[in-house]
């Protein structure tokens, strides 16, 4: 069987068949149209080993010698006296076993960017259909069908997605954090053994990696060799590199899943979650790149510069909390209407019985006590100043003092089929609340109703739907769960969509837990923290958006004072900060002084004036060697725009910054640089440099060829800490001429 060769962007991934086994043996740069013989890839056999070269398949085996984490595992179940799919009673454990995967077929699907691979055991029972798929862009989407073809249920342990990294990707960059700290970077050194991040909190996690890349040493923003994936599943799930004592190296995911939480009956399939894989010869910046290409070429992405822009937000949170009064709301409305606010969004506290966070969850209803005419008269305020209508909501979970969880403590999960059925113990309370047992066909029913009706009768353009807490002791009829939730949940995104496909969705989960592409194939953005804090964010949203696009991390302009660290931030910090992503306020706004107001209205015609160029264009990082001092921005497709962001995260080690290199112009070009926030005339500008004169550009703009910017660069103002400054590049008329 001939190899199959993808190649997109300067990617190329080779599958070979020659052992009998499905094989990438290369995924990476791109190998041109001529390809060898194969068989000079045959490895030497090493002294006490197999007598056999070891095959790292596409799913490796132990049938095959792999010595590393298998790519498939799970046993038979010899029942006792029952039949039929799924059936449990007197069942008990057979063999486990690796089965011996052969290809049956591969073909290249139309346009020669894809593949569909067949293996199969017979003997074992079992069959997998691989697709592969190389986007335009260099996106590699990756993905796996387990069928039971045996004549008794399959107990699947796991089925993972890996694909190979050569012995050049020596260290390994991988996110973490925690609730107000989501993404934050780790790197470490590459050794033998395997690395393994498991995400056990029934939804994507705080602390999960967003991004799994391993690269050459030293790899950078913008420089190095990388290769790097992410896991496009909210649930339970493992992401992990396996570095074996033969130099070998595989970087893979796979759902986590619990004991027997899936048990196949003959006939039926489990299909994983997609992987997706990129590869950049010039750094973390060529990553972003292809997974940018990827968002932005769906059907159903939001629109950026040919569709429907990102709406100006509001969200009444840090505003009001629980205070849902209709006159400060009113106030609060008028105040960002003349602002420029485009989307107001009510947040939680309008259901019955929530003036707190102790009850009301699953009630949803307007609660009458608080709103006597519904929702109705701040609608229609808010959408006769100009401004769509936005509701918080948190569909999968419920308090016990709620009338749903009186009337269905059944829908409640629980830990045991005995805890259920007679109403038993519960799992530890989380923020007061417990999960909706959405695997329950009428639990799911309920909740897919309210929402119908609630977007049927009001004039709703957007639901920002939280989740709250984790999905810990998570069990239905007796097992393991979290599989079924997921795939429920996943549902009820898609039937409110399909039933209201005008309104948009944001994805939180008590702020970035549940960020990752499988719920992005369902919602038009994320809330990537509840930390509105200007500094923290800079690091949230740079890694955030190592994935995902701007247009999809909501960034809000918080209190001078933040709510959730303590910090003060003057307002061009705070509104630099969230300029480059979906911009808005969750800020009590009538507060603002006149000044403050003045200059957060110059920051919303400036994210108007560019939301064009932040949404579609390249995302810029520059690689500096000072720690405390980032340069970060976009340059349009055309390189005949650029917008950038110098930050000052804290005191430098040096006077001055210096000269700071302005990389992704067009160097042939020449371009008019500006200070664009904060200017002479905003309150903070004084306050923030500590410097007895700027450099003359500062005040008078300066011309230079992007070459000039990128070797050279411009030297910086002496941004006090945490402050920021917003450049604009912009080419001039007579290098557009030319």
């Amino acid at each position: 069987m001939d190899p199959l060769h993808l190649r997109a962007a300067g990617t190329s991934v080779l599958v070979a068949f020659h052992s009998g086994e499905v094989e990438i043996v290369h995924w990476g740069a791109d190998l041109g149209d001529s390809l060898p013989d194969l068989d000079l890839l045959t490895p030497p056999i090493p002294h006490s080993a197999l007598d056999v070269p070891v095959i790292a398949g596409l799913l490796p085996q132990s049938s095959s010698g792999w010595p590393g984490r298998p790519g498939l595992r799970g046993s038979r179940l010899a029942l006792s006296g029952t039949a039929g799919g799924g059936a449990h009673d007197g069942a008990v454990p057979g063999f486990a076993f690796s089965p011996a995967l052969r290809v049956v077929s591969a073909e290249a699907t139309p346009g020669g960017r894809g593949a569909r691979i067949v293996q199969a055991d017979p003997d074992a029972g079992v069959q997998v259909i691989s697709e592969l798929t190389l986007h335009s862009g260099g996106l590699l989407e990756l993905s796996h069908e387990l069928a039971n073809t045996g004549t008794t249920p399959y107990c699947l342990d796991e089925l993972g997605t890996v694909l190979p990294v050569p012995g050049e990707a020596v260290e390994l960059l991988d996110l973490t954090g925690r609730w107000c700290r989501e993404n934050h970077p780790q790197r470490h050194r590459v050794g033998q053994g395997t690395w393994v991040r498991s995400g056990r909190h029934g939804r994507t996690g705080h602390d999960s990696s967003l991004l799994l890349a391993a690269g050459s040493a030293g790899f950078s923003n913008r420089a190095g060799r990388v290769w790097a994936v992410h896991f496009a599943w909210s649930g339970n799930h493992e992401q992990y590199l396996d570095s074996l004592a033969d130099g070998r190296r595989t970087l893979g995911a796979a759902e986590l899943l619990g004991p027997g939480e899936v048990v196949l009956a003959p006939g039926e399939a489990y299909r994983t979650p997609t992987l997706y894989a990129a590869f950049s010869d010039r750094g973390l910046d060529g990553i972003t790149e292809a997974f940018y290409a990827w968002f932005r070429a769906r059907p159903s992405h939001v629109g950026t510069t040919a569709g429907r822009v990102r709406p100006v937000v509001l969200n009444t949170w840090e505003a009001v909390y629980f205070d849902h009064r209709l006159e400060p709301l009113l106030e609060l409305a008028e105040s960002a209407a003349e602002l420029g606010v485009e989307r107001f969004v009510l947040d939680d506290g309008w259901f019955r019985g929530r003036r707190d966070d102790h009850a009301g969850l699953g009630d949803w209803y307007v609660d009458e006590t608080v709103w006597p005419e519904g929702l109705t008269p701040l609608i229609e305020r808010v959408t006769g100043l100009g401004m769509e209508f936005g509701l918080w909501v948190e569909p999968e979970m419920v308090n016990l003092d709620s009338d749903v969880a009186r009337a269905h403590p059944d829908w409640i999960v629980r830990p045991t089929a005995a805890a259920a059925a007679d109403g038993g113990r519960l799992p530890l309370e989380w923020r007061h609340q417990h999960i909706l047992d959405l695997a329950n066909p009428d639990a799911w029913q309920y909740t897919y109703d309210r929402l119908d009706a609630l977007l049927g009768e009001n004039d709703i353009a957007y639901l920002k739907w939280d989740q709250n807490r984790d999905l810990t002791e998570h069990g239905h009829a007796g097992r393991p769960s979290v599989h079924e939730q997921t795939l429920a949940a996943y549902r009820l995104f898609d039937a409110l969509r399909a039933a209201h496909p005008h309104v948009e969705i944001e994805s939180c989960s008590s702020g970035g837990a549940r960020v990752d592409l499988g719920i992005l194939a369902r919602t038009d953005r994320v809330w990537a923290s509840d930390c509105n804090d200007a500094l923290e964010r800079q690091t949230i949203q740079r890694w955030t958006q190592a994935v995902l696009p701007p247009e999809l991390v909501g960034a809000h302009v918080g209190p001078t004072h933040s709510h959730t660290t303590g910090r003060v931030h003057d307002i061009s910090f705070r509104a630099i900060t969230a300029l480059f992503g979906h911009f808005g306020l969750e800020w009590d706004i009538r507060q603002a002084t006149p000044a403050e107001r003045e200059t957060l209205r110059r920051a919303i015609a400036l994210y108007k004036r560019h939301r064009g160029l932040i949404h579609s264009g390249v995302r810029i990082n520059a690689d500096l060697g000072e720690p405390n001092l980032r340069l970060h921005g976009v340059v349009s497709q055309s390189g005949t725009e650029g917008l950038f962001a110098a930050v000052s995260l804290g005191t430098l080690m040096a006077e001055a910054p210096g000269r700071v290199a302005v990389p992704g112009l067009d160097p042939e070009r020449t371009y008019r640089v500006r200070a664009a926030l904060p200017t002479p005339e905003d309150a903070d500008w004084a306050d923030s440099f500590t410097q007895t004169a700027p450099p003359r550009w500062i005040a008078a703009g300066a011309t230079a060829s992007g070459r000039f910017l990128a070797e050279v660069g411009l030297p910086l103002p002496i941004l006090r800490p945490e402050h920021a400054l917003l450049i604009e590049a912009k080419v001039t008329e007579q290098s557009v001429s030319d």
